[in-house]
């Protein structure tokens, strides 16, 4: 069986590509650069349903991530989060926050509604995203 992305990951995030593991997505929400990285496994519900080299491998492509925003954005603060309440499926938000963002310090979780970007700011953040992590 071949991966498939969740529907709601897909209809709420663009996609940057593919690191070794994971499927690396923008969320299409231009309050917070945010990437979305989901591992490239059937089945795959909880961090505990990975092995422990793709565990291993998550974290790496995680620090990649995280790295970038911190880089690309200059955030004061990098969050990392799997909830998987509305999504089954696992992955694993890498979100940059910065103080006075329109939910600091708070969580962004159901803060107000999403800001979808401009095509030129998300083909920017994606062109920059995918040349950072080399993703495929």
């Amino acid at each position: 069986m071949s991966f498939v992305l969740d529907e709601r990951l897909a209809a709420d995030a663009l996609i940057v590509g593919d690191m070794t593991l994971t499927r690396v997505l923008l969320m299409n929400d231009a309050r917070w650069p945010w990437l979305i990285l989901a591992p490239r496994r059937d089945g795959v519900v909880e961090l505990t349903d990975l092995d422990a080299a793709d565990r291993t491998q998550l974290i790496e492509e995680a620090a990649s991530a995280a790295g970038f925003l911190k880089a690309h954005t200059g955030a004061h603060k990098i969050n990392l989060g799997a909830l998987g309440n509305v999504v089954r499926q696992f992955h694993l938000h890498v979100l940059a926050r910065t103080i006075g963002d329109p939910a600091w310090p708070g969580p962004i979780w159901g803060h107000g509604a999403a800001r979808r970007y401009g095509e030129a700011e998300a083909a920017a953040l994606i062109g920059a995203a995918r040349l950072a992590l080399k993703t495929d």
